[in-house]
């Protein structure tokens, strides 16, 4: 697999990025990042931005990579895309899918069943993730930056 054969096989879309694209979706990433470090939102909420700035910096690679994902299981594509862009480890991917499930479940289903470890856990994982995108742009993609 690679992100050609998703592309040819639709999960994937072509997509053009620029140097205000990548900035404003670094943007996005530290303002969710800030966001799951306030005290006054629920858990839930808490887990759930952090999650989101974990997934926009999916999202930031695929687009620097040329791609897009499509607007059906644009999550699932994403976090699996890391594989390729960021070359992350199947234990961290399988990590992200797990905070997936429950962030979905978080949002759409259940209340209050986020716990402050997990939350702990997305925040390191999703400020890993920055830090990684970062290198990976300077040495991938230094003309984005």
């Amino acid at each position: 697999m690679s992100l050609q054969s998703w592309l040819e096989s639709g999960q994937l879309r072509a997509h053009k990025t620029s140097k205000r694209e990548i900035a404003e979706l670094l943007k996005a990433v530290d303002r969710d990042f800030a966001d799951s470090q306030l005290q006054g939102l629920s858990a839930d909420r808490r887990f759930a931005t952090a999650y989101s700035a974990a997934l926009l910096v999916a999202t930031l690679a695929l687009a620097a990579s040329g791609y897009r994902a499509q607007q059906e299981g644009h999550h699932y594509w994403s976090i699996q895309s890391l594989v390729f862009t960021l070359k992350l480890d199947a234990k961290t991917i399988d990590q992200l899918n797990t905070f997936r499930r429950k962030r979905n479940i978080a949002d759409y289903e259940r209340v209050g069943m986020v716990s402050e470890g997990e939350i702990k856990k997305m925040v390191a994982l999703a400020q890993e993730l920055r830090s990684m995108v970062m290198e990976w742009l300077k040495k991938e993609h230094p003309e984005l930056i």
